[in-house]
């Protein structure tokens, strides 16, 4: 059976709304969660960035869901901190988290004040993080040089079981990539015949372990209001790569995105009153054979839409 996990947007919500938040979302039966990992938000109007690392410690105390991030190892964060920050989490909730490791975006990583490198430097560099990472996590000692640097690391605390390094993919491409290093994958909802493709070409290429997808909702009891959520939260999340790689600010956000009609938005976001309507979508993700699937209602209001999955969709899901 497939999973249904609440998404935890740090960007859209203050961090203690957050944990509010996935407390209920476990109370009204969701089966797990996983959070994002940002410095900025993606427009103003979301007016969030708490820091996912510390939220989890507090989310992982304060429920008995497993949990994931989306990470970005190589400019903001070193890999050796990453590696311990999940050897900490991981070996204080044995079983119950996951990270997955992506190339990241400049929005998140310009605060550094380093150069934003080309995507294939920082496909390059993310490899050589997940290999650092993985050595960590297994006891060594690394010294690296390379696109990034280690001298002589070791952790100290670790978990009994590494837990699973997942690569974050939205191509067909990256995703055949994904399968050469990953413990999984992960994506986000687009057509499902581009989804399907996405899973055979992981799993074609040696891909391994389980499949996640996470989905952008808007869901309010009128269409009318749905739709307003949507276009007033998650409008700047609507351009392709590398424009959403490549802007710096939520500024630059709000300015592409001043003019996206409501069509393009539903291209990316399930949008939609009627709550059958959301669980037919939902029914075929899952039959794609997604084994986690992530909904993030868009809305900065969680409660009205936790409460209505809770009730009217997840019973009618296949999920544990």
């Amino acid at each position: 059976m497939t999973a249904i996990a609440f998404h935890a947007s740090h960007e859209q919500i203050h961090p203690r709304a957050l944990l509010e938040a996935v407390c209920h979302a476990e109370q009204v039966g969701f089966d797990a969660a996983m959070c994002s990992d940002h410095f900025a938000p993606w427009s103003e109007r979301q007016g969030h960035s708490g820091f996912a690392w510390s939220w989890l410690g507090a989310a992982l105390q304060a429920t008995g869901l497993s949990f994931g991030v989306v990470n970005a190892p190589g400019q903001r964060y070193h890999p050796a901190i990453i590696a311990q920050a999940i050897g900490t989490l991981a070996a204080m909730y044995p079983g119950r988290f996951w990270a997955a490791l992506g190339s990241g975006e400049a929005a998140n990583e310009h605060v550094t004040g380093d150069a934003w490198p080309r995507k294939d430097v920082r496909n390059a560099r993310l490899r050589e993080c997940v290999e650092i990472i993985r050595a960590l996590l297994a006891g060594e000692e690394v010294s690296h040089d390379g696109l990034v640097r280690v001298d002589r690391a070791r952790l100290w605390t670790r978990p009994e079981q590494p837990p699973a390094l997942v690569g974050a993919a939205v191509s067909v491409e990256t995703a055949r990539w994904c399968a050469e290093w990953a413990d999984g994958l992960i994506t986000v909802n687009a057509p499902t015949e581009h989804l399907r493709r996405m899973i055979d070409a992981y799993r074609e290429a040696g891909g391994r372990g389980p499949v996640h997808l996470q989905v952008h909702l808007s869901w309010a009891n009128t269409q009318a209001e749905a739709e307003a959520i949507a276009y007033d939260q998650w409008r700047s999340n609507v351009f392709a790569p590398p424009v959403c790689w490549d802007l710096a600010t939520p500024e630059h956000f709000d300015v592409v995105s001043a003019q996206v009609p409501m069509s393009r938005l539903a291209e990316v976001v399930n949008i939609s009153a009627d709550l059958a309507r959301h669980t037919a979508w939902l029914e075929d993700y899952i039959n794609l054979g997604f084994d986690q699937i992530a909904l993030h209602h868009v809305g900065q209001d969680q409660r009205p839409f936790l409460d209505a999955f809770g009730t009217q969709v997840l019973p009618k899901l296949p999920h544990p």
